[in-house]
């Protein structure tokens, strides 16, 4: 495993932005990009309840496999990444990522490509909970 992974998990608790920052602060990074996502009150125009994310058993390990490619692909620093499971209410943080590189363009660039890889190749399935009672899950083809 790279070193500069500083943290991955995939877990039921609470997320903070706090600790991801702490896990990639490093005196040589000259940047951090920083990107958590929320549950949103809304999906395609139709009003959102709540929702709950479930996890592969194997979802770590691709996350792993997510994080070393970007890793070896650019020049960062340090790199952490952690994804929620379980019930979700609006406004709870779902999803946070985060990446130091040795100047804020990289960091940029590498912060974006760990959230589109990990979104696109972890297997993590979202159930919505509408407000008018529907419900369906995304990105469980």
């Amino acid at each position: 495993m790279s070193d500069a992974i500083r943290l991955l998990d995939i877990r039921a608790g609470v997320l903070s932005s706090d600790e991801v920052l702490a896990a990639v602060a490093d005196p040589s990074a000259g940047g951090t990009a920083l990107f958590i996502g929320t549950v949103r009150n809304h999906d395609q125009k139709k009003p959102v309840d709540r929702l709950s994310y479930e996890a592969h058993p194997d979802a770590l390990e691709h996350l792993r496999k997510v994080a070393e490619r970007v890793c070896g692909d650019a020049a960062v620093t340090a790199l952490a990444a952690v994804h929620r499971t379980g019930d979700l209410k609006i406004g709870d943080a779902a999803v946070i990522v985060a990446v130091a590189a040795s100047h804020r363009d990289v960091a940029f660039v590498a912060c974006r490509r760990l959230i589109d890889d990990l979104k696109a190749e972890v297997p993590i399935w979202k159930h919505q909970h509408f407000t008018d009672g529907a419900s369906e899950w995304v990105g469980a083809h």
